[in-house]
């Protein structure tokens, strides 16, 4: 099995089937209908709940249409900080590639919008990053390298950038990253390594490092990330936001660096599960070719706009291998999920069944090879030509590994992909999501070598890839929910993965956990309110 490949599978219970030919806008419409009711009042008169919490992207609209602020306001206050950020020594970017008069335009036009009341979409005047792997014209694609922009020139919007730049999405520039997203800690000795907003001497994690640290510093309400070996969900995870890595083939890859893989992703990271909810519905839609060969569901939603939503979590059954779930670093992680599922089950009723998956050694080797294999290939001919000196020593590490690998370990891996898919899909006749802590650790200390340099160090890649492999050899659709802190305050994360093209029904798990996770959240250290900064 070259590609994930999947039996037809049953409709999702309690869902809101969205139109993936139509306008992305009508989709977010009708993503919109289906939110619990807005109370503006509970956000905006005062400080109603005592712990932090991040402003959503219906804060945003609300604001906008009650003449609270304006689009050209708030982007003030982000091109201030981040310039701020582009001046610090050393250097640690949340943006690689970023022009303030562009954004200056956008916030202008979105404005103008709002004075004459029409605006796109809920998302109109929404200040998104975008992962420096897809293309967002103008900017350049460099995927974190000093040269790839040169050998490759970005002529328009990536699909997944087009349909959110239709619902009037700001976009502030190209965020930081793992180059060639080699690499899960997030480190860029090109341009300077992004902080963990939580920890500023830690990793956000990686290879989406820019976008998942500019949400959770609040300078943005969602990003887009790549996710081809954990790329959304790790950096998520540990840096106290949401990510969500779709079904394989869910979202068209169209007009990213990785468009040729068969286990990589474009999907949404935000500080909350709504607001993913959101954005997710306006970049959904399956690639032509994909929808030939991997024939999926029709794309839907959780309805939760109607208290019987919350009724129907109760019916699902949550796998966990409990000796996978507690292999982890430090125990914290496996509590605090623990704990997580726990509230859980007591306050919906969802039943926990026990569950064994095998070969899972097996499966990382599987990922490695293809993964490993698909790079070199995309990259052998810029190498061949010389750009191969002008990578990182980390990727120049993980190339020579990858050069290690045979056709036939490759047709190998390609046979496993297909025996593991067996197992899962046996499993999920048992249970509806398997549930795992997102990382094996929390965010590592940067040495301050690997700033100038770059680091390799594979058992901090074993520790935070531990728990993502399913999602991506076999394409499953998964998402990372912050479910607390460990006992230095750094954010844990819980990912769900749910059966193939059944995005609807991890949402609606996702959507309770955080609920039950709330009162729980600590400001970051570095957090900036871009919206109430006055």
């Amino acid at each position: 099995m070259f590609k994930p490949e999947y039996p037809p599978q049953e409709p999702e219970p309690g869902v809101v089937a969205l139109d993936e030919d139509g306008k992305p806008e009508d989709r977010v419409e009708v993503a919109l209908k289906c939110l619990p009711q807005y109370d503006p009042a509970s956000c905006w008169n005062g400080d109603s709940t005592p712990s932090f919490r991040y402003w959503k992207i219906r804060d945003y609209a609300y604001a906008y249409r009650s003449k609270i602020a304006t689009p050209s306001v708030v982007a003030e206050h982000i091109i201030s900080v981040i310039e701020e950020f582009s001046n610090k020594k050393p250097p640690q970017p949340l943006l690689i590639s970023f022009n303030p008069e562009e954004v200056r335009n956008q916030a202008a036009a979105s404005t103008k919008r709002f004075e004459e009341g029409n605006p796109l979409s809920i998302l109109d005047g929404i200040f998104v990053a975008i992962k420096d792997d897809i293309d967002c014209f103008p900017h350049p694609s460099k995927g974190g390298t000093t040269w790839m922009h040169e050998v490759r020139t970005v002529k328009k919007d990536a699909v997944s950038v087009s349909r959110l730049r239709s619902c009037g999405v700001i976009f502030v520039g190209k965020a930081n990253m793992h180059e060639l997203g080699m690499g899960t800690t997030g480190n860029n000795s090109n341009y300077g390594t992004a902080r963990n907003p939580h920890a500023p001497e830690r990793y956000t994690g990686g290879s989406s490092s820019g976008p998942a640290a500019i949400v959770a510093s609040g300078l943005c309400s969602a990003a887009l990330g790549t996710d081809g070996g954990g790329s959304i969900r790790i950096p998520s995870s540990l840096c106290g936001v949401v990510g969500l890595k779709t079904t394989y083939g869910r979202t068209d890859i169209g007009g990213s660096l990785c468009d040729a893989g068969t286990v990589e992703i474009i999907g949404p990271i935000a500080s909350t599960v709504e607001d993913v909810m959101l954005v997710y519905s306006a970049i959904l839609g399956t690639s032509l070719a994909d929808r030939i060969s991997l024939n999926p569901s029709p794309p839907s939603v959780p309805n939760l706009s109607f208290n019987d939503s919350l009724n129907s979590l109760g019916s699902l059954r949550l796998g966990k291998y409990t000796a996978w779930f507690n292999d982890v670093y430090s125990t914290d992680i496996s509590d605090k999920c623990e704990d997580a599922l726990n509230l859980l089950s007591k306050t919906h009723g969802c039943e926990m069944v026990e569950i064994v998956i095998p070969e899972l050694h097996e499966m990382r080797t599987a990922h490695l090879v293809s993964i490993g294999s698909e790079c070199l290939s995309s990259l052998n001919p810029y190498c061949e030509d010389g750009h191969g000196a002008r990578l990182s020593y980390d990727t120049r590490t993980s190339m020579a590994l990858f050069r290690s690998f045979s056709a036939s370990d490759y047709v190998a891996a390609q046979c496993l992909r297909r025996r593991i898919m067996y197992h899962h899909m046996e499993i999920f006749k048992k249970v509806d999501v398997i549930v795992t802590p997102t990382t094996g650790m929390t965010a590592p200390i940067i040495p301050l070598s690997a700033l100038k340099d770059g680091e390799t160090d594979m058992q901090v890649t074993g520790y935070l890839m531990r728990f993502v492999i399913a999602g991506n050899l076999l394409g499953l659709p998964a998402i990372s929910i912050p479910v607390g802190y460990d006992k230095q305050g750094l954010p844990i994360g819980l990912q769900l993965i749910g059966r193939p093209w059944g995005e609807a029904s991890i949402l609606r798990l996702a959507l309770a956990i955080e609920e039950l996770s709330a009162k729980s959240k600590n400001r970051p250290a570095s957090f900036f309110d871009v919206l109430k900064s006055n």
